[in-house]
């Protein structure tokens, strides 16, 4: 098994190349579905997370809004609240490993992979990626995104130069979706063929 990480920053079409992948009969972990299932409704992280933080979760889950802002600017809580959540994901993740062990290629989907350091034990990483002018659009285009939020995303993260210079391949989504299915085509062909 080959297990490729993918990542890319806001607004860059990581989603729609996850979608691409699982098309073609890739499993993908997502690092984002398994977060919200641990802090949604009865999720599993939620005493915890109250307990940490009181007044951040109901029963809908957590409320991103609250736990945000407790959170926002606060090194030392973010990392309690890491510390809750990253060992979380990584049990779903072995879990992931286990049920798809016979896959000849897995993807981790993980936004953060290098702010995080979780590009560790990959065989490879993606980084999609499309010009700063279609990631602005996009991105503003999101219901309740302003300007300054994005710029906020933008500031916590990677640039996209680096990541791409990082990366082992880098899928342009600043192109037609038929040229983008390609691309990743292309990259399963070469990561699932026989050495």
């Amino acid at each position: 098994m080959r297990i490729l990480g993918l990542t890319g920053s806001i607004g860059m079409g990581k989603s729609t190349v996850a979608a691409m992948l699982r098309d073609l009969d890739v499993p993908v972990f997502d690092a984002d579905a398994a977060v919200h299932e641990l802090q949604g409704p009865r999720g599993a992280l939620l005493p915890l997370i109250e307990d940490a933080f009181p007044g951040t979760t109901g029963p809908d889950g957590v409320d991103r809004p609250k736990l945000g802002a407790a959170v926002f600017g606060d090194k030392e809580a973010l990392l309690r609240l890491e510390r809750i959540v990253h060992p979380a994901v990584a049990a779903m993740r072995g879990d992931f490993l286990r049920e798809n062990a016979e896959a000849p290629l897995v993807v981790f989907d993980i936004p953060l992979l290098y702010e995080k350091g979780g590009h560790e034990g990959l065989d490879a990483v993606a980084v999609v990626s499309a010009p700063a002018t279609d990631q602005r659009a996009r991105v503003l285009a999101r219901p309740g995104m302003t300007l300054e939020k994005f710029e906020q995303i933008l500031a916590l993260q990677v640039p996209d130069a680096d990541k791409r210079a990082r990366a082992d391949h880098v899928i342009d989504t600043g192109t037609s979706l038929a040229a983008t299915r390609e691309q990743v085509a292309g990259i399963v062909r070469t990561l699932t063929r026989a050495d």
